[in-house]
């Protein structure tokens, strides 16, 4: 089907029993509208459930599901299920975006649309997640083809790492409903962190727990540690050793001593000689819950 089209389909209901059927309820999912033309058939006798629904407005499929409840002792709620795939008029290229960080403008492609049937289409809007990515538009122009040049503003990119893009797209024929185009995109960081947050189990406050940590350089670039530091203290730093193109840390994690200290927070920071900083969010908690106190007299 269509983007954005308003559909209807119908499913016969057929008494197959020897006694009287009463439908009591339709329970319909967001978005259909129904219409039952009988209630109650008798044995043999056949009615009809009209389903109002539109499809969606990008491509990809979508499932809908009514319920029918009824006096049917066997299946006194029956399941109905309508499926359909959207099919645009405009093929896009690429389906998705591999984004690098570390290159111009992350190394954005350019994006390409074209009519399926050779009819022209305007561009209304583009849109991203974030709006880390921007593009020139002129909705004014009709055209079979249009190749877009997204802009990339990396700040906004370095907080919005995944997300979409929404191209809409409308043809000029009444009646036509508009299309949306969506494309993924997701940006490689320069480093990833494994763990990306340290989770300590602990047996006994003031108990220290080791951990590891490794650092990996997407890029394979060459990279040199600073610094470290922990912000409340709990997170030192044992070893570290470079291995390729990463750093694997070795960590001893110790929790506050006292009874009464429970879970615990911490943030471990690494810094680079090139100025980068990463962080590594730290949590702790004991492995057991500590026993309650006994009542006063026992």
């Amino acid at each position: 089907v269509g983007p954005g089209q308003k559909l209807v389909g119908e499913f016969k209901l057929t008494n197959a029993g020897d006694a009287p059927l009463k439908i009591t309820k339709v329970e319909k999912c967001c978005g259909a509208v129904t219409k039952l033309d009988k209630q109650d058939l008798a044995p043999g006798e056949s009615g009809v459930l009209q389903v109002q629904y539109t499809s969606s407005r990008m491509a990809g499929a979508m499932m809908k599901r009514l319920y029918v409840n009824s006096t049917d002792k066997a299946t006194p709620r029956a399941t109905l299920t309508i499926k359909a795939e959207t099919v645009l008029r405009v093929n896009y290229e690429p389906k998705s975006l591999k984004l690098m960080l570390k290159d111009e403008n992350a190394g954005c492609p350019k994006i390409t649309l074209k009519s399926t049937d050779n009819q022209p289409f305007s561009i209304t809007s583009f849109a991203a997640t974030g709006d880390c990515l921007t593009a020139e538009i002129d909705s004014s122009v009709k055209a079979t083809e249009f190749v877009l040049e997204p802009k990339a503003d990396m700040e906004k990119l370095q907080k919005t790492r995944s997300g979409r893009i929404s191209i809409g797209v409308a043809f000029s024929q009444p009646g036509e409903a508009p299309e949306t185009v969506s494309i993924t995109f997701q940006a490689l960081s320069r480093f990833t962190l494994r763990p990306s947050m340290l989770v300590v189990l602990y047996d006994k406050p003031g108990e220290a727990v080791k951990k590891s940590l490794m650092i990996t350089n997407n890029y394979s670039e060459d990279f040199e540690v600073e610094s470290t530091s922990s912000k409340e203290g709990h997170v030192k730093v044992l070893s570290q050793n470079k291995v390729g193109n990463g750093y694997q840390f070795s960590l001893e994690i110790t929790p506050p001593p006292g009874q009464d200290v429970k879970r615990f927070a911490d943030t471990f920071t690494i810094k680079l000689k090139d100025g980068e900083s990463l962080t590594v969010i730290c949590r702790g908690m004991p492995k057991t819950a500590a026993p309650k106190p006994a009542p006063a007299g026992q």
